[in-house]
């Protein structure tokens, strides 16, 4: 390689190195004001801490709620997660396989859905649910979370679908296979990249989702890790230190769970792309 080749190359680590700077910033400080004080967190929220505070997340852990939020959140994700992700790879193989006027349709409308605002129909959403007397509950939650979350699913897998060979399942039909069958034992193995991809991307819209859910859970017994660091907040003050403890303690199951499908997740989006 030349110098002019070389010179290049270095220009782009450097480059990267610096978003990755960018990038880790807000994380490192959030991880650093966890340590502090609050008095010392409002003085200056960019210096290091003077002492290692591991009290903050000891308080965090008892103002929160901590595992009652935490068993929330995972069984909110974990459900929702899981009924997007067969909804949307059933519907979106239906559209691929069966040529319907009405397919065309719904999935027209499907896509032409996900440029809607949710804030557009936040509150008449809310407004209608509170009349039927549905609030208050995961299972109205997790209804809703299907909603916002199919129409997406349903176009990632219809895309990846369309190149999945036919004569796959036409050899299943011979051997006497039902389509539910062919569809569960043949399709659905094929689809585990976008599978990946799309949980990765759902687990970190539900897991840090606040809006949805303080509009539909309202008991504090129902309430999720986001909802649960409201408990800092007070009428004329914050409680920085524990609640920059309790953000550390929100984000780490999801960075374990980033961490150990990292290399699906890279390999998920290389074949869809490939695909």
């Amino acid at each position: 390689m030349n110098r002019a080749g070389q010179s290049t190359s270095q220009i782009k680590s450097a480059l990267l190195y610096i978003l990755l700077f960018v990038f880790l910033t807000p994380f490192l400080l959030v991880v650093m004001n966890s340590f502090k004080k609050t008095q010392q967190f409002v003085e200056n929220p960019l210096s290091p801490p003077k002492a290692l505070l591991f009290g903050n997340y000891i308080s965090a852990y008892k103002s929160m709620d901590f595992m009652q939020g935490f068993l929330n959140s995972l069984v909110i994700t974990a459900v929702a997660v899981f009924i997007i992700l067969i909804f949307s790879s059933m519907t979106g193989y239906l559209f691929v396989r069966f040529k319907w006027k009405l397919n065309a349709i719904l999935f027209f409308i499907m896509l032409a859905s996900m440029a809607l605002p949710f804030q557009v129909i936040m509150i008449p959403l809310v407004m209608l649910y509170g009349k039927l007397d549905l609030l208050n509950m995961k299972a109205t939650l997790l209804f809703m979370y299907l909603g916002f979350g199919v129409p997406f699913g349903v176009f990632t897998f219809h895309g990846f679908i369309k190149g999945i060979p036919y004569e796959l399942e036409e050899s299943a039909f011979i051997e006497g296979s039902s389509r539910l069958r062919t569809f569960f034992q043949i399709i659905l193995p094929l689809l585990r990249p976008v599978f990946v991809t799309l949980i990765v991307l759902d687990v970190l819209w539900i897991w840090n989702d606040y809006l949805l859910p303080s509009l539909v859970l309202l008991s504090p017994e129902q309430r999720t890790l986001p909802l649960s660091t409201f408990s800092f907040f007070s009428s004329y003050s914050v409680d920085y230190g524990p609640l920059m403890a309790g953000l550390v303690m929100t984000i780490i199951p999801v960075l374990i769970l980033y961490l150990f499908l990292q290399k699906q997740i890279v390999k998920g989006i290389t074949e869809g792309a490939l695909k």
